[in-house]
């Protein structure tokens, strides 16, 4: 049996060869049934030119054209191996030859390899009769050599193994004649060599013995019973021995298919013929009924061309007499499209990074069309308006490719439908679904919710405190769209930024390290970057602006009268003054912002309740009404000073006022004041310091006139003389006593200077704030004006950094003329002007 199968195995290879050429790729290999699992088929390593690495690197699979998957490939070895015991019966029954297609697919580049498996059948099955008794009913004195067929034996095996001779037991009247049928299937039949007689014998019983070729060789028995019976010497007779017929398959049960008739020329019992399958399947008579009776051949149930394309059903016709015909009904199923074509997916690539290229294979498909013909062809499409496109390849295959790029932010994940369609009439269409999943790919920065942050913080903060918060989105996933923070290097105020603010990574929360003075830092500037954690990392940035908000920590602070004690600070004013006479001004600065900064004056307390008041808003001291001679010499007032924050914050100033009869006359005669000389002793000689002072300036003012005019002279001669008559020779001042404006402190200060006339001494008065002169107290001697102001020492750090705060601004300080009564007219006013600086008139530890 194995040198059969060897020279069969040779035979196919030489066929192989010849058949090359017109076959695509088409490889034969042949296997014996009934091999236990895993047993080797073929090496496809020499078909396909090619060593294990490459079977390996082209990704080579084995797909069956079938549903269940016989074969398997062995990609170290390249062997075609069995998965499953197969059974040829039952995979092909009849059909010869049995065959099983299968394809090699190669990927990069796409190749295709159609191998088919030639499964050889082995003597596995015994024959056998449909029955285990047959009953034959035959004529006595019939002739000799008269023929009479017995059923045949069936033999699921094929070729050798299937039945190839018929034996019959001994007997006295019977021989076996066994004939071959054009296909080559044996078949037998009776041959009567003694005639039979009822009246000796009525009933015999053979036994007819069906033996196939293989080895060893199977047998099967049935017994035949022949009832010997009276005369009927005429058998029915079809009109063909073979009836072809066509029906399309999925015909309604029922239809007809062929009808069959034979003819008995006996009459009576000997003629009533009666119609019956002979030797048909029991799965071919489910499918067909036959009337025994009009011989007709219907549907039973539904036919499918793909499950049988054609039927072939012997009919046997039998008289009353038990004679008997037979004939052959062949029946060709014809298809139709009832068969949608069905899409495999082969492989797929799922998930698919974001940043593939056009081109890139995606899937691999494959459809099939279980019809023939038109109905069997196929074209397969997909959906429009995708980044997907379907590209046809060979034997059915299909490659899902990329047509454009992809953007997993837009879309994560493609459910494509893919449709494939027959043409057949009417065609048929069936759908795929694939779901292809889109990875992420670090192509998108962190964005901030807001182009600039913009936060605030109050002043006096505890540090740790929260400032406010950050945030950044990434359109990314996972790993991508993790974000972190961070501050980029920078100063404020000339220190590190990390010095004043810190910021969490993972939240973007903002917190403020130290406690933050509104009066050193009003607002500042950091930078925020936002960081992912891809490969490679993105990042962006944001201003963050901080604003510091001021509280109500700082009181106001007096600048004018200075209220440090040393030097005593008296402001006079005349006895005659009417009401509304502008005293002094009280000067406070505050060093908060805002409404924190702004100031109320109210008068606290006064030696005479109803004689002077305070501005609320200007701090001006003016009298209320006219003094008279009951008022006290000395007023004392206490000046308060409020800022309007929450709560507000408060100061006061001491102010000392002394009420005399006139500039130009003698007052404060108190002679049990001794201190009142040394007064009186220290004002002539602060007189005496003035008049010199201005002498000096007046000199040097004279001088540079004269420099100027010199320097005009030399550079244009013919102007001399008119510069020298158009040049001032000297002042004149009103006679009127002119008034003092006290400006801010970087401006110059205005000085009045009244001389009283017939006063024995130059007498002064004048304002002149944060300057510093000695105060002159009243003495004996008549003329003498007490002059006011104060200079004061700022020893306290809060002090120095509320002056150094308002160095810059202006304070305003008006005077007002204050008038000297009747010896003031005709009096000479002298201005000074003098430019003060900070340094002039305090000093700091």
């Amino acid at each position: 049996m194995e040198i059969h199968q060897n020279k069969r195995q040779v035979c196919y290879f030489f066929l192989y060869l010849c058949m090359c050429g017109a076959i695509c790729e088409t490889l034969h290999y042949s296997v014996l049934e009934e091999r236990k699992s895993g047993s080797l088929v073929a090496n496809v390593l020499k078909d396909l030119k090619m060593d294990v690495k490459e079977l390996s690197a082209h990704r080579a699979r084995l797909v069956s054209e079938g549903t269940k998957q016989h074969f398997q490939l062995d990609l170290q070895s390249g062997d075609v191996l069995l998965k499953d015991r197969i059974d040829r019966e039952v995979l092909c029954g009849q059909k010869d030859p049995c065959a099983l297609l299968s394809e090699i697919v190669l990927e990069n580049p796409l190749q295709v390899h159609r191998i088919e498996v030639e499964i050889e059948d082995v003597n596995d099955n015994s024959p056998q009769f449909s029955k285990k008794e047959f009953l034959l009913e035959i004529l006595e004195h019939m002739p000799t050599n008269t023929r009479f067929p017995v059923e045949s034996a069936e033999d699921a095996d094929r070729g050798e193994n299937a039945v190839q001779n018929y034996t019959l037991s001994p007997n006295d009247h019977f021989r076996l004649n066994v004939q071959s049928h054009p296909d080559g299937s044996k078949y037998a039949e009776l041959v009567l060599e003694k005639q039979l007689d009822r009246e000796e014998e009525t009933r015999l019983f053979l036994i007819l013995s069906a033996v196939d070729g293989g080895i060893p060789k199977r047998t099967g028995t049935a017994k035949i019973i022949i009832e010997v019976l009276d005369s009927n010497d005429n058998t029915p007779h079809f009109d063909k021995n073979m009836y072809k017929v066509k029906i399309m398959e999925n015909s309604q049960p029922g239809s007809l298919v062929a009808k069959v008739e034979a003819h008995d020329w006996d009459l009576g019992s000997n003629a009533e013929i009666t119609y019956s399958f002979s030797q048909v399947p029991d799965d071919v008579q489910r499918v067909f009924k036959f009337n025994k009776l009009t011989g007709e051949l219907t549907v039973a149930e539904n036919i499918d061309y793909e499950i049988n394309r054609n039927y072939a059903l012997n009919i046997k016709a039998m008289d009353g007499g038990g004679l008997s015909a037979s004939c052959k009904v062949i029946v060709e199923v014809e298809d139709r499209n009832d068969n949608a074509p069905e899409v495999t997916l082969t492989s797929l690539i799922s998930p698919l990074p974001e940043d593939s290229p056009p081109d890139t294979l995606v899937a691999l498909l494959r459809v099939t069309d279980r019809d023939s013909g038109d109905n069997g062809r196929t074209a397969c499409t997909t959906e429009a308006n995708l980044p997907f496109m379907l590209k046809a390849s060979v034997n059915n295959y299909y490659q899902l490719v990329t047509q454009q790029s992809l953007d997993r932010e837009k879309a994560s994940e493609y459910n494509i439908t893919i449709t494939a369609t027959d043409r057949g009439s009417p065609r048929l269409t069936s759908t795929r679904i694939i779901n292809v999943q889109i990875s992420d790919v670090n192509d998108n920065a962190p964005e901030f919710d807001k182009s600039s942050y913009e936060m605030q913080l109050s002043e006096n903060n505890i540090p740790g405190l929260l400032i406010g918060m950050v945030q950044a989105k990434d359109l990314d996933t996972e790993q991508n769209a993790k974000v972190t923070y961070s501050l980029l290097p920078g100063k404020i105020s000339d220190q590190p930024v990390s010095s004043y603010v810190s910021i969490n990574s993972e939240t973007g929360n903002l917190y403020a390290i130290r406690s933050l003075d509104y009066e050193q830092i009003k607002d500042f500037q950091v930078t925020v970057r936002a960081v992912d954690s891809g490969s490679p990392p993105l990042s962006s940035q944001v201003m963050v602006r901080v604003v510091i908000v001021d509280e109500n920590d700082n009181a106001p602070f007096i600048l004018y009268p200075l209220q440090n004690g040393t030097f005593p600070s008296n402001d006079l004013v005349p006895k005659g003054a009417e009401a509304g006479y502008l005293v002094t001004k009280v000067v406070a600065v505050d060093s908060d912002s805002g409404q924190n900064s702004w100031l109320a004056y109210e008068l606290l307390k006064a030696t005479e309740p109803g004689l002077f008041s305070v501005g609320a808003q200007n701090g001006e001291v003016t009298t209320m009404r006219p003094i008279n001679k009951r008022d006290t010499f000395k007023q004392k007032l206490i000046i308060g000073v409020k800022d309007n924050g929450h709560p507000p914050q408060s100061t006061s100033a001491t102010l000392s006022i002394l009420l005399v009869d006139g500039f130009s006359d003698p007052y404060m005669k108190m002679l049990d004041i001794p201190k009142e000389e040394v007064v009186e002793e220290e004002d002539r000689t602060l007189t005496m310091y003035l008049i010199i002072c201005l002498a000096v300036i007046s000199f040097i003012f004279l001088i540079s006139v004269m420099v100027f005019v010199a320097i005009k002279i030399q550079k244009s001669r013919k102007f001399i003389e008119s510069s020298a008559l158009n040049f001032p020779v000297g002042l004149n001042f009103p006679e009127n006593c002119g008034d003092a404006d006290a400006g801010s402190l970087s401006r110059a200060y205005n000085y009045e200077v009244c001389l009283a006339g017939g006063s024995l001494n130059n007498e002064f008065r004048f304002l002149r704030p944060l300057f510093p002169v000695l105060s002159v107290e009243p003495a004996q001697s008549e003329g003498v004006q007490r002059i006011s102001t104060g200079s004061q020492d700022l020893s306290s750090h809060q002090a120095e950094s509320q002056l150094r705060g308002q160095a810059r601004g202006a304070v305003s300080e008006d005077s007002a003329a204050r008038s000297g009564g009747p010896g003031c007219a005709g009096n000479q006013a002298i201005t000074a002007n003098a430019n003060i600086g900070q340094n002039d008139w305090l000093s700091y530890q």
